[in-house]
């Protein structure tokens, strides 16, 4: 977190969770002021070292500058090797570090024509927040592929407070309410003149990011409108329709799991239950380091309720398989309490290709759907049945017809491999591969 009082700048960064980092009141005390930005989030670039640790400041002539982003820039490393070339001295290795140098060695003279100025050079996907000497600044790049919200707190002496973050269940913990969503390619400052709003980019087709509905997002927040929960109920429902089974349980694997499970037992006709009880004081493990890490934390995370498992036919409901490391561990546990048979219901369309965009799914030669067909990936995971969410299906969930296949409504470059942002790193990466191959030859 980084905190403005007015005359200077005050910082605090760690690594780890929020509660381990600022449960100690002294260290809240020391950061100061009126203003502060904030950031928290698992790598997607670079190491997972403090130095990496947002928001990343730097002084400039004009003073000094926060920055925090949400999301990845698929030209950080052309960016970067120019950058390099010209002098300027890189401290992460994070691809977020670009947005500072390109502010600092800009020629305009203001903050917001700066950063203007650095935004038209990136590409990629993003969600910005800046803190200035004098300013709350909040950019989305211009498909609006990760979220970012306006909220207000309103005080008791008709004064208010501005608040921008990425999720309105944020807004519920300290008491603001939601004003509206940052528009994509919309730039947002708050300073004691207030809110205004700057849009430098040429208006397109906004792409904003599904897996957001699917797993990302808290159920409880509402996002470009919708409520996450109701979409999750949504789309099981719509995967009940699409590949219905005989069963006598419907389980889902939680949490994410949770509300697509309730949305398919209400389709189905079939009882939900908790079959599998999640122990909370253990974090995400589709994004551990390493596969025994990832094996160990499915143990820990999961346990199974042998009364509702035990002789009968399971439906598990899960958002999506990856690795497949998860999935298969928490097979086996369902089938060890004595499930007669076990099917998987998943509500997303097979994870096919890698993101970019700012979810750290791995490299493709590790997706599971990458490398295997659905009745391959049946058995690799141990279950009787496999069935995922259909493209149309997950869209009609979503208050459409279904997805338009030549100008989709969403980002879901994850399971369609249509990129809406280009790549350039990774072409380059692709051709230097071809090269070495070549030269081997």
């Amino acid at each position: 977190m980084v905190t403005h009082d007015g005359s200077r700048f005050h910082s605090h960064r760690g690594m780890g969770l929020v509660g381990d980092n600022y449960g100690d009141a002294r260290v809240i005390g020391a950061l100061k002021g009126s203003r502060a930005i904030g950031h928290n989030r698992y790598a997607t670039t670079g190491e997972t070292v403090l130095r990496n640790v947002q928001p990343l400041y730097a002084d400039f002539v004009f003073g000094g500058l926060a920055v925090g982003h949400n999301g990845n820039l698929t030209n950080a490393t052309a960016l970067r090797r120019a950058l390099v070339r010209r002098g300027c001295l890189f401290q992460s290795t994070t691809d977020s570090e670009v947005f500072i140098h390109l502010i600092a060695i800009s020629l305009y003279s203001t903050v917001v024509d700066r950063l203007i100025d650095a935004l038209k050079q990136v590409i990629g996907a993003y969600a910005l927040i800046a803190l200035t000497e004098n300013a709350l600044i909040g950019v989305r790049d211009p498909l609006g592929v990760r979220p970012l919200i306006l909220g207000r707190v309103n005080h008791a002496d008709q004064s208010a407070s501005w608040v921008l973050t990425s999720e309105t269940c944020a807004l519920d913990i300290i008491g603001a309410e939601f004003v509206r969503d940052v528009e994509p390619g919309e730039i947002i400052i708050i300073d004691d003149a207030g809110v205004r709003s700057i849009k430098p980019f040429g208006r397109v087709a906004a792409r904003f990011c599904v897996f957001e509905y699917i797993y990302f997002a808290r159920p409880d927040s509402i996002v470009e409108g919708m409520p996450v929960y109701d979409a999750r109920k949504r789309i099981g429902v719509e995967l009940a329709r699409e590949s219905h089974v005989s069963a006598d349980v419907i389980v889902p694997v939680p949490d994410s799991g949770v509300p697509s499970a309730m949305g398919y037992a209400v389709e189905s006709g079939i009882p939900f239950e908790l079959g599998i009880i999640r122990n909370h004081y253990v974090g995400r493990t589709f994004i551990e380091p390493t596969d025994t890490i990832r094996h160990l934390g499915v143990k820990l995370k999961h346990s199974a309720n042998r009364s509702v498992l035990a002789g009968k036919r399971v439906v598990l409901v899960d958002d999506s398989i990856v690795r497949g490391t998860t999935s298969r561990k928490i097979v086996e546990m369902v089938r060890a309490a004595g499930a007669a048979e076990v099917h998987m219901r998943v509500s997303s369309p097979p994870t096919t290709h890698s993101c970019f965009y700012g979810i750290d799914t791995p490299e493709r030669g590790k997706l599971l759907a990458a490398r295997h067909s659905v009745d391959e990936m049946a058995a690799l995971i141990g279950v009787d049945s496999l069935a995922f969410i259909s493209k149309d299906g997950l869209y009609r969930a979503l208050g459409h017809a279904g997805r338009n296949a030549g100008k989709p409504q969403y980002c879901d470059a994850c399971l369609t491999g249509e990129y809406p942002i280009p790549l350039p790193d990774m072409a380059e990466n692709d051709g230097r591969q071809l090269s070495l191959l070549t030269e081997q030859t």
